[in-house]
């Protein structure tokens, strides 16, 4: 049976994009950081909660709770609701299903939120039933959590395509560059990459560098029709395109490419554009290995080509490939679920010349990608979007 293509976004677009800033620990719920979140677009947006007539909820710590018990803590009545459990791929999710909710008249205005707290030791705790995969085959041998799984990914990863610990490195300290002028991050010392090479080893061959650090915070942004974001006096961002494929290429023995491989074609063909014309790029980037993987199935080079594309690339606001233009999670943490969001929000700031860090200069067009729910192996769960900002 043969595919039909997904219809465009024409007349959606996203405006009001929000940060709670981030903290290392919190007593706080996640229902609190997911609040502060909605308050926050309320306020920006110039909007009553009334208005909100469609909500999408991403959280790891929300439980007991869903996203329709959290609209009885939050007062709202929306006719559409989503929640969206795919961790760095819900972002994207959320964004297309939100637009597609617009789209069809079955909402006005969207509020995609999401938000985790993370109280000490609860990091372990969620860990420990994050997944049957992860029951299973983790934590009997002994290596809970994703290092583990992020480690053997990585080191197949660097033997099929000769990857050095050096070129990983490159983009954790393009991205502390970036992080020292984006007031959220939480890491804020510089980063050479002698530093990134001489830190301890976590899960050979990740170092400590490689990994994001746990946090607490949320973020937030709104998606709606055209009309409405002029009406109302928001600067704004175009959806052109979006893709989402879950499980892709189920029989590799290891996974060393993601389901944007699938689908990259139609989502530039969507968006009218080529991989040449965009500005910047927000990859998702749990781990840098999962960096590069993006960059390759997303069109910028080809598949094992993304070592010599680095290393012919200045990835910093004001280079030749301005990536994770706040820092990304390595430098600007891990907020649970808001990690698949970060992304989204700091590409909507940056082509509406909104950065809260360094401005890409002339910023329009952005990509932005999202991977989640990893297993053992193996991620299941991947997306991309291109934004464009409004025309002046």
């Amino acid at each position: 049976m043969t595919s039909r293509r997904r219809t465009g976004y024409d007349g959606v677009v996203l405006a009001a994009p929000t940060t709670i800033p981030y903290e290392r620990h919190s007593e706080r719920s996640a229902q609190g950081w997911l609040a502060r979140a909605l308050a926050a677009l309320l306020r920006d947006a110039r909007l009553d909660k009334g208005a909100i007539d469609g909500l999408s909820v991403a959280s790891f710590t929300l439980a007991p709770d869903s996203a329709v018990g959290l609209t009885q803590h939050l007062g709202l009545s929306p006719r559409w609701l989503d929640h969206v459990p795919m961790g760095g791929a819900s972002g994207i999710v959320s964004l297309r299903r939100a637009a597609r909710a617009v789209q069809a008249g079955d909402a006005d205005i969207v509020a995609c939120i999401a938000g985790d707290t993370n109280a000490p030791g609860a990091f372990r705790d969620l860990l420990a039933g994050f997944s049957r995969f992860s029951q299973d085959a983790v934590y009997p041998y002994g290596a809970a959590g994703p290092n583990g799984s992020f480690a053997f990914l990585t080191d197949h990863y660097m033997r099929r395509f000769g990857v050095t610990r050096e070129d990983f490195g490159r983009i954790c300290v393009a991205q502390r560059a970036n992080a020292l002028a984006y007031p959220h991050a939480l890491m804020k010392k510089p980063l050479s990459l002698e530093d990134y090479l001489g830190a301890r080893m976590i899960s050979d061959p990740i170092g400590l560098f490689d990994c994001v650090m746990p946090c607490a915070g949320a973020e937030g942004f709104l998606v709606m029709r055209e009309a409405d974001a002029r009406a109302q006096g928001l600067p704004f961002a175009h959806l052109r395109a979006a893709i989402e494929r879950h499980n892709a290429f189920p029989d590799d023995p290891i996974q060393e490419r993601g389901g944007w491989a699938v689908d990259r074609d139609e989502l530039w063909a969507m968006a009218a554009t080529t991989p040449d014309a965009i500005d910047l790029v927000e990859t998702y980037d749990d781990y840098p290995v999962i960096v590069l993987m993006q960059i390759e199935d997303l069109g910028f080079c080809a598949k094992g080509e993304a070592r010599d594309f680095l290393r012919a690339h200045d990835l910093t606001t004001g280079g030749t490939f301005p990536h994770n233009t706040s820092g990304g999670q390595l430098s600007v943490g891990q907020a649970g679920a808001a990690g698949g969001h970060l992304g989204i929000v700091e590409a909507l700031r940056q082509v509406t010349g909104r950065a809260l860090g360094s401005q890409v200069a002339g910023a329009r067009r952005a990509l932005v990608s999202g991977f989640g729910m990893i297993n053992y192996d193996r991620g299941l769960c991947s997306g991309a979007a291109i934004l464009e900002g409004d025309a002046p």
